[in-house]
């Protein structure tokens, strides 16, 4: 049935569209243009929203699937197998992957390496720690992207940015790398950096 693929395609859809401000930062990963990071993270107040319109198509589906067939009295022969489009187990991979999707922000952090850095710290003088106020990131892989990022610097001692609280608190070793080359790698990740204080 047209309808039912429209209905399973519309629940893929909104399952999608619900997550896909967490899915850009790792896709930008993984294809190495980490300014892409944030190109959908103006999806995310719309989130609940999309949630909400998955559990509905996806239970409309289920719905449709399992109600009782009215039974027609006739001769006919009308024992004709459903295509696999069209069956419970179709519907199942459906529902299973859109859950995925839907949840993708509990998981996202997997598909960041941890950067374990040894840093050597010659005049404790030099060691500064700096709070970045950003704009845009929506998810803990936004997180992970700033921090993967800024941990490709030299002398990043540590680095722990925050979606919740929209900064990054960047700790480091200031005659190996300053304050100029933090915000240019978070910029990098297409988020906006719009204020910086020394803690």
């Amino acid at each position: 049935m047209k309808s039912e693929n429209k209905i399973l395609g519309a629940g893929l859809f909104t399952a999608i569209a619900a997550s896909l401000c967490c899915i850009t930062p790792v896709l930008a990963l993984v294809a190495g243009t980490s300014g892409l990071a944030s190109t959908f993270s103006w999806l995310e107040p719309a989130r609940p929203y999309f949630i909400g319109l998955t559990i509905l198509v996806l239970g409309f589906a289920w719905y449709q699937k399992l109600k009782p067939k009215k039974q027609i009295d006739c001769n006919c022969e009308t024992d004709e197998k459903p295509k696999f489009t069209q069956s419970k187990m179709f519907l199942g991979i459906v529902t299973v992957f859109a859950g995925l999707m839907l949840a993708f922000p509990m998981y996202a952090h997997i598909f960041y390496s941890k950067t374990e850095k040894q840093v050597i710290v010659v005049d404790k003088t030099n060691i500064q720690t700096v709070e970045f106020t950003i704009i845009g990131m929506t998810c803990a892989s936004c997180e992970e992207h700033v921090n993967h990022e800024v941990n490709k610097l030299t002398g990043i001692i540590k680095s722990t940015a925050s979606y919740e609280s929209g900064n990054a608190i960047i700790e480091f070793d200031n005659s190996k790398t300053s304050t100029a080359e933090i915000e240019k790698a978070i910029k990098s990740t297409g988020y906006s950096v719009t204020d910086k204080k020394e803690k």
